[in-house]
């Protein structure tokens, strides 16, 4: 069972990629014969790692793979590490905004994606779909998700996940704009890749892939 999960919109955007992505991807592995579900998260610290444990409760995946925004990334990031730190530049969808809050206390400083990203993003470029190792989730919901899936999978051993920031869609942006987008197939078909990789990956490969700064 993979278990896929997206935001409801934030912010001053009407649509969320993540969410319209997943939805999409699930009917695609859905398609392929694998057991799939797709969860829509609320952007809201806190509650959105509570529904995300009650749907792993239930469904008892195998694979966990949780995607957010990142507007202005060019591709598909797959996100290397979530930090123990909630710092939001903005509210969320309940007006929270907590500023260098542990997400979870006395946990430690981070986890890393037990996803294999290395392998994903090599089987994402041969897709020819825009994709990067990233090695920030920033420290809004995103990385408070993150942090709190890979904090509950230390304890479930055999259990995967890890999570996958997407651009914006083509029609999010203002006519004329130079910020990059994505086509929502393709995201979709990306993150199914992410999804199969890691159904067919137990060892990750080595290949540089790190930034500089």
């Amino acid at each position: 069972m993979i278990l896929l999960t997206g935001f409801e919109p934030f912010g001053e955007d009407t649509v969320n990629p993540s969410w319209l992505a997943v939805q999409r991807a699930a009917e695609l592995l859905a398609s392929e014969g694998i057991a799939v579900e797709a969860v829509e998260l609320p952007c809201v610290f806190g509650e959105s790692a509570t529904v995300l444990m009650d749907a792993i409760m239930g469904l008892k995946p195998e694979i966990i793979v949780c995607t957010g925004l990142a507007g202005g990334r060019a591709g598909i990031s797959l996100e290397r590490v979530a930090i123990n730190c909630d710092d939001a530049r903005i509210p969320d969808n309940k007006g929270q905004r907590p500023i260098d809050v542990e997400v979870i206390a006395g946990g430690p400083a981070a986890y890393f994606s037990s996803l294999p990203i290395k392998t994903a993003l090599r089987n994402l470029q041969i897709a020819g779909i825009r994709s990067e190792v990233s090695q920030s989730a920033g420290t809004y919901v995103c990385n408070h998700l993150f942090y709190a899936l890979m904090h509950s999978l230390a304890s479930k051993p055999g259990v995967r996940g890890g999570f996958v920031h997407l651009p914006y869609l083509p029609s999010q942006l203002r006519a004329g704009s130079e910020t990059p987008s994505m086509p929502l197939e393709a995201m979709a078909e990306g993150i199914a890749i992410v999804a199969r990789t890691a159904l067919d990956t137990t060892a990750d490969v080595k290949f540089a892939a790190g930034a500089i700064s």
